[in-house]
């Protein structure tokens, strides 16, 4: 329990982090989303740019048993070293948005 409650908290320092570098546009506000009681971890853009209406899941991370899965990244970003710069191991990290075939490829877990 205590490691989940540390990832719960890294996760949500990191996207707190990326939203305040990415709200420097006042018309476009960055939305934290956190579901502590089912693990769901979103940050999202909702405004307007010029006459372009901008929505969005910038990021989303998952929690599922003992695992963080990032299963969005639309950032420059790469969110599984961020994870891993945080003390968080690599082998409990997925990333979700690859494939379970590519993700044999990668430092981080497969599943």
């Amino acid at each position: 329990m205590a490691r989940l409650n540390e990832y719960r908290q890294k996760i949500q320092d990191l996207l707190t982090q990326l939203a305040e570098y990415s709200s420097k546009n006042d018309e476009v506000e960055s939305q934290l989303i956190f579901d502590a009681e089912r693990d769901h971890y979103q940050l999202a853009h909702v405004g307007w740019r010029n006459d372009r209406r901008i929505y969005g899941c910038v990021v989303h991370i998952d929690i599922k048993g003992d695992k963080i899965w990032v299963q969005h990244n639309g950032t420059e970003f790469d969110i599984s070293n961020e994870l891993s710069k945080m003390d968080i191991p690599k082998e409990n990290i997925v990333n979700g948005f690859h494939s379970s075939y590519m993700r044999q490829f990668t430092e981080f877990a497969v599943n």
